[in-house]
């Protein structure tokens, strides 16, 4: 990764790389009898020895725990990893990355709102989207790789801005600075997903966002062991002048409501409580999130250069390469191009064939693991969309998406070459 590399908030002995912060957070923090690491904490209720004292944690007047639902001591622990990795001001953990966006949207929202959002979101927050719409809100989706598109989309009634960093499967890049601008000068909520980059290639909160979503079943956990998603605030945005903040949230700095209110309407009373064991299990992965990131990202660069001079292969989608539409303002923000790729075979060519003769490469839909995994996107995680609907999106049926580990290059390259030899042999 280049110098621009997120290092973290400064730390009270000078600057701190984000693996020595993640490495000692707990240690710094407290943990009992001298322990590394957070212990799991499975108590789903707590006790105060003074009821002023449940009452004040209660109406949030002091911090402290109530009722596991909205955390315990082992997911606080982490919120404050994922606060620290988005430089930002609080987070609030979920069991799902989905659960994350689902608990902005409707918390947030009310009847009659609107969101504008990329057209080129991932399905099952796409079909988010659809269900907003079901219950009495609108949503515009536009191609977000230009800001006019989403400035022209504007309404009235327009209260979220919401775009990915870099788009599943095609890769697309947000055009991030000039959309976070524009945001800004009118008063929306900007909502970035940074899943696809991540916090140790860029900081949402650089262009503007004013809520970051990350899926901590990806990169941050990078195991394949464990669900979790986040919601971050980075501070950049004024709660005071969002209209949708209730009444019993409006109270203390303005700066806390927002968070507040995601807590406690879409935690609290949606249920999707990120366990102790995973958010154990995902803070224990993140303590290597840099190491391994890098890596990933190298075998993908090299991988998506390969597959570009290959014969066999029509089209490549990685921002990294110089033929991607957006590769100009992926240099310019991410501090690396991330480890999702896609590509598409040479017509005639045998997708399902190619696939079945990976013998290093898992076939699987997960996405930033430690191991490469591959999948076809039009039959599986887009097939609900529909023909007319992949096609506006330009997803081929051909269209292979892979997110790529940390395996030895020389390996992942052999099989990807044995691969392609394979189906070459075999013409549909």
């Amino acid at each position: 990764m280049n110098s621009s590399t997120p290092r973290g908030p400064r730390g009270p002995r000078g600057p701190r790389g984000i693996t020595t912060q993640l490495l000692h957070a707990d240690r710094l923090g407290g943990v009992e009898h001298g322990a590394t690491h957070k212990p799991i904490h499975v108590a789903s209720a707590f006790g105060y020895d003074k009821a002023a004292d449940l009452v004040a944690v209660f109406q949030g007047e002091r911090s402290g725990h109530v009722y596991a639902r909205q955390g315990n001591p082992t997911t606080t622990a982490l919120e404050q990893k994922i606060t620290m990795l988005e430089a930002g001001c609080g987070t609030v953990c979920f069991a799902t990355g989905m659960a994350a966006i689902a608990a902005v949207m409707f918390s947030l929202l009310r009847q009659g709102d609107h969101v504008v959002a990329s057209r080129f979101l991932f399905g099952n927050t796409a079909s988010l989207m659809q269900t907003l719409e079901s219950i009495g809100c609108s949503v515009t989706l536009v191609d977000a790789t230009d800001m006019a598109n989403v400035e022209r989309a504007l309404r009235p009634t327009t209260r979220i801005v919401f775009v990915e960093t870099i788009a599943n499967p095609r890769t697309q890049v947000a055009d991030l600075a000039a959309i976070g601008t524009m945001c800004a000068t009118r008063g929306l909520l900007y909502v970035v997903d940074n899943t696809m980059s991540g916090p140790c290639l860029f900081r949402p909160a650089s262009v503007g966002a004013g809520l970051v979503v990350n899926s901590l079943t990806k990169s941050i956990s990078g195991h394949g062991n464990a669900l979790g998603g986040a919601v971050t605030d980075t501070g950049c945005f004024d709660w005071s002048a969002y209209p949708n903040i209730l009444p019993a949230y409006r109270k203390g700095a303005a700066a806390t409501w927002g968070l507040l209110q995601v807590r406690k309407k879409g935690l609290r009373d949606m249920g999707a409580t990120l366990t102790a064991d995973s958010a154990h299990r995902i803070s224990s992965g993140a303590e290597t999130l840099v190491l391994r990131v890098e890596r990933a990202c190298e075998n993908a660069l090299l991988l998506a250069s390969w597959l570009e001079d290959r014969p066999e292969v029509a089209r490549v989608h990685y921002p990294g390469l110089p033929s991607h539409a957006q590769h100009a303002n992926a240099r310019k923000w991410f501090a690396a191009f991330g480890a999702l790729l896609s590509f598409e075979l040479r017509d005639g060519l045998d997708m399902m064939g190619f696939l079945d003769a990976l013998q290093v490469v898992i076939k699987s839909s997960h996405l930033g693991d430690n191991r490469t995994l591959a999948i076809p996107v039009a039959p599986t995680i887009f097939w609900e969309m529909g023909a007319d609907k992949r096609a506006d999106m330009d997803i081929a049926d051909t269209l292979i998406r892979v997110s790529v580990g940390i395996e030895d290059i020389d390996d992942l390259l052999a099989d990807f070459e044995q691969a392609l030899l394979a189906c070459c042999s075999t013409v549909v």
